[in-house]
């Protein structure tokens, strides 16, 4: 099994920026990658970004030049950098790991899921 555990969120003002942070520990040399959703009060849960083992990564359209997934050097710590954050980024951020992997985006294909970290940004 694997854990996941998110931090990082908070309320910020439109055009700032947050570090989000996912800690896994448990069998993580399991996971094939590990991807950012997130899901806004009345809507479905929707890919950020994701990151492979070997360091391939993947984003949302609406996040390209903005958000930046990157790990530590260990692995074990995924980061979501935001930048340029817009009132519509409002949400749960949640981390997501998986076995394997045929198609990033996809929530079903992820097996690990962290409890979420709130991201608010005030216009």
């Amino acid at each position: 099994q694997v854990q996941l555990v998110e931090s990082g969120g908070g309320l910020v003002q439109a055009g700032g920026s947050l570090r989000l942070s996912c800690v896994a520990s448990g069998r993580t040399s399991s996971m094939y990658g590990r991807a950012w959703f997130r899901q806004a009060p009345g809507k479905e849960r929707e890919f950020v970004a994701a990151r492979n083992w070997l360091g391939r990564t993947n984003y949302a359209d609406f996040v390209k030049g903005r958000f930046t997934i990157s790990s530590d050097n260990g692995k074990n710590t995924l980061f979501l950098q935001m930048n340029s954050l817009k009132p519509e980024d409002t949400a749960v951020y949640y981390c997501a790991g998986a076995r394997q992997l045929t198609d990033v985006v996809s929530s079903g294909q992820y097996d690990y899921w962290g409890q979420g970290t709130q991201v608010t940004v005030s216009s």
